[in-house]
């Protein structure tokens, strides 16, 4: 069972900080996947009164604030323009309505869970995260880090793409997923984020599938290969290890074709 010492609801960053110094703070968003533990939280540190719940749009990039819900992701029309549906693909599975109005696209990236929908598709975006102490960092980098007492504020994603896709196998519609799948476009190289592996998603890049579109269906399907060839994956009460290596195969090849304006 969770318990809870103390509520504060952080005046300013600097404060939020450094309360979550100590480790028995926690920084709390939806409060989703914290209330399942079993753990004795001193101070449980609230910054939903520092506007950090909105998605920004700069001519240069979207700034998404760190309390922002999954739901509003789903939702914001600009987003899901400049990704071509994809964002709303990626978190419109996510157990229900209800979930995704409490949880937080920070809790989602902060906690980099394998099973992430979200890691995955902002991975492919190229995104970076904004800490209040060490700065803009690219969310490639930090997903390969360990958990540390920082503060996630937002997630910038630059406006680099023009076009991407997001895919994924579930086995019912609102489960955690098999596997997880992100392409993005910009005009110099391919993104690929493949994600539930059931390990955190890993990126991939391909200079040569540019925004041109000059790739072949046979360049795609080597591509593809290549990809369950190198990709490492693993086995739970989900899928095999052989089965995921067969679908990041499937869904490298699908995604690509998409881009290309292809078949399947």
């Amino acid at each position: 069972m969770l318990t809870i010492q103390n509520y504060v609801r952080a005046e300013s960053l600097e404060q939020a900080y450094e309360l979550n110094q100590k480790k028995s703070a926690r920084i709390i968003g939806g409060m989703l996947w914290l209330k399942m533990t079993h753990i004795r939280v001193q101070n449980a540190i609230d910054l939903s009164g520092l506007g950090l719940d909105t998605i920004e749009e700069t001519p240069d990039m979207y700034r998404i604030g760190c309390m922002t819900t999954l739901r509003s992701l789903e939702l914001h029309p600009g987003l899901n323009a400049f990704t071509h549906g994809a964002i709303r693909e990626s978190v419109c599975h996510i157990v229900g309505v209800q979930f995704r109005n409490l949880a937080t696209v920070g809790g989602s990236i902060y906690g980099r869970y394998g099973f992430s929908d979200v890691l995955t598709i902002f991975q492919a975006l190229n995104a970076s995260v904004e800490l209040f102490a060490a700065g803009i960092i690219p969310l490639e980098e930090y997903a390969k880090m360990a958990p540390d007492r920082d503060i996630l504020i937002r997630i910038l994603v630059p406006k680099t793409t023009v076009n991407s896709t997001y895919l994924s196998v579930r086995k019912t519609k609102t489960d955690f997923p098999v596997l997880t799948c992100a392409a993005a476009q910009t005009p110099k190289d391919f993104t690929l984020s493949i994600g539930a592996r059931p390990g955190r998603a890993v990126v991939i890049r391909e200079p040569h599938f540019g925004s041109a579109g000059t790739f072949s269906e046979e360049d795609v399907r080597a591509f593809a290969n290549d990809v369950s060839q190198n990709i490492t994956t693993g086995s739970n009460m989900r899928a095999q290890a052989a089965y995921r290596t067969h679908l990041a195969e499937v869904l490298t090849r699908r995604s690509l074709l998409t881009l290309k304006g292809g078949s399947l």
